[in-house]
């Protein structure tokens, strides 16, 4: 039953590591090399993806700097770029393809907010089929029933735990006021709109952002209490 249970696990892991996959590939108004993890280049008529042909870093906040390590593929890099639709221009010095995010507009702030939403909510749609998969297996080993229900328990724990997983990826909140306030430079009401939650809330959200701050960065001793 154990081993039966640990093909399920993994399935539960997977779901975690496409989660992950998806969150790092959205646009957040900083350079991010994980937005081009699925471009595909047509590389002398094979789809090979961009990471594999070129060295990919971030040379400045809102700028992605591509080198190809074979530079007759630099104009094929930069039409895969254009054609991955991502919201960015990309523009080549004959060397490298440079990409510069814009910055965030309020309504695609909005969206980055539901989207992630979005995408824990099929992460745990995800979870809760791999559940019901998961205990049909068990029904279908004809066990004795008091093993069976031990693996029924087992199988929600499980769930709780990667719910759990998926519930702290969303607690984003916090470093998402942050962010939007040192970083984007928006106020505590502009911040209250990309969030839809009043300007009050925003102000109780950042100072209880700020306090967790505090406390961690005392914990490591980076300030004096």
């Amino acid at each position: 039953m154990n081993e039966k249970l640990k093909a399920y696990e993994e399935k539960m892991t997977k779901t975690m590591g496409n989660l992950d996959g998806e969150l790092g590939a959205i646009r957040a108004g900083r350079a991010n090399p994980n937005v081009l993890n699925r471009i595909m280049v047509d590389y002398y008529g094979t789809p090979t993806p961009l990471k594999s042909l070129a060295n990919i870093s971030v040379p400045e906040a809102r700028q992605l700097s591509i080198k190809p390590f074979d530079r007759s593929c630099l104009g094929a890099i930069e039409k895969a770029i254009f054609e991955a639709n991502l919201g960015v221009t990309p523009n080549n010095n004959g060397e490298v393809v440079f990409i510069v995010i814009p910055p965030l507009t309020e309504d695609r702030r909005k969206d980055l907010v539901k989207q992630v939403k979005a995408l824990a909510e099929e992460a745990k749609i995800a979870l809760r089929n791999i559940r019901q998969d998961a205990n049909k297996a068990l029904s279908n080993l004809e066990l004795p029933e008091d093993e069976e229900k031990r693996g029924n328990e087992r199988v929600q724990e499980l769930i709780n735990e990667y719910n759990k997983i998926v519930d702290e990826k969303l607690k984003e909140k916090d470093r998402t006021i942050l962010n939007l306030y040192y970083y984007e430079g928006l106020t505590l009401k502009e911040i209250g709109k990309v969030l839809e939650v009043s300007e009050s809330r925003v102000c109780q959200l950042h100072s209880r952002a700020i306090k967790n701050l505090r406390v961690m960065l005392q914990k490591i001793n980076y300030i004096e209490v």
